[in-house]
């Protein structure tokens, strides 16, 4: 079981950057492949940056070239690095586990990251 809560959120005019953090506890970090995701009221929640338990990053093109994940496994931590924010990022961002031996999913609680225009 891994415990998650994440960091960084707020408000920020279009173009800027923001980072969020996410730290994990209660388990071995580098077991688990994490991600981020958003979302915002009405719509499903969907998933913006993942990387592997090995390091290996994904992006959806919403986002590709825009927003970087990153972790650091000694310090039980992921961070998403987002550049040249747009308003339809807004939505709470989520931090996700999956641990690698059995797939299941954790969540942390989410932070809201507001982008104005």
């Amino acid at each position: 079981q891994v415990q998650l809560v994440e960091s960084g959120g707020g408000l920020v005019q279009a173009g800027g950057s923001l980072r969020l953090s996410c730290a994990a506890s209660g388990s071995i970090f580098s077991f688990f492949d994490m991600g981020w995701y958003r979302q915002v009221p009405g719509k499903q929640r969907e998933l913006v940056a993942s990387v592997t338990s090995g390091g290996r990053a994904d992006y959806p093109d919403s986002v590709k070239g825009r927003f970087t994940i990153s972790r650091d496994n000694a310090k039980n931590t992921v961070y998403l690095q987002m550049d040249s924010l747009k308003p339809e990022d807004t939505a709470v961002y989520y931090c996700n586990a999956i641990a690698i031996y059995d797939r299941r999913n954790y969540w942390g609680q989410g932070t809201q990251v507001t982008v104005s225009s």
